[in-house]
């Protein structure tokens, strides 16, 4: 499989959310990905229901939700309603990840798990067969533009066997710091999704960006 291309709409030009999101599915990104703050689990606050109806409206491309927010379950099938595809939950904010995880498949999305940068892979072992993907955060989650954490292309690596060792078709996710320079090496390692922020939006070029991290 070629690796697909998810532009986080986290840096764009909110002001001109429609234009931006049009511009996506002109292009040849795959999805669309959505961070979703609380304030809580992350020092941060982004945007909820209303706007992700609005963007589902709007968007061609698959969207590709990723939960930062304390008990996640109460909210599985709200996101559903809003038009998400593929919900992320962190390991770190569920005690009771295995029936969230059936809870997501069960109304219909694809599950993904998300780790953050400290936490271990060996702890998605058992929740590996259940899944559909792993989002490896590759920055501290809260925040768009922060520096690549270089330790990353181990763990995807390491990642990787795993998830061969143990025979499941699971997609790996990276977020945090993507960007044309790191991502062939990311991709190498056994990157399958490019989370990609900054590298598009803010280029003087986003279709153009977005062919060149597609093209290697």
């Amino acid at each position: 499989m070629n690796h697909l291309i998810a532009p986080s709409i986290l840096t764009a030009d909110l002001l001109n959310l429609r234009s931006e999101i049009e511009m996506i599915n002109q292009s040849q990104a795959d999805w669309l990905h959505l961070d979703i703050m609380d304030g809580v689990f992350v020092p941060n606050i982004s945007f909820g229901f209303p706007l992700i109806e609005q963007i589902a409206r709007v968007s061609t491309k698959p969207l590709d939700v990723h939960l930062m927010i304390v008990n996640p379950s109460n909210y599985v099938e709200r996101f559903r309603e809003c038009g998400a595809d593929r919900l992320g939950i962190h390991l770190e904010a569920d005690i009771h990840l295995h029936r969230t995880v059936n809870l997501i498949k069960k109304l219909g999305m694809n599950a993904c798990v998300v780790i953050n940068p400290h936490t271990s892979i060996f702890l998605l072992e058992d929740i590996l067969p259940e899944i559909d993907q792993v989002l490896v955060m590759s920055v501290n989650p809260g925040f768009g533009g922060q520096k690549f954490i270089e330790n990353s292309y181990e763990k995807i690596s390491r990642l990787k066997d795993l998830i061969l060792k143990k025979s499941c078709e699971v997609l790996i996710e990276v977020d945090g710091g993507v960007n044309r320079e790191n991502a062939p090496r990311l991709v190498k390692a056994g990157a399958d999704v490019l989370v990609v922020g900054n590298a598009i939006f803010a280029s003087a070029n986003p279709l153009q960006a977005i062919s060149e991290l597609k093209s290697f």
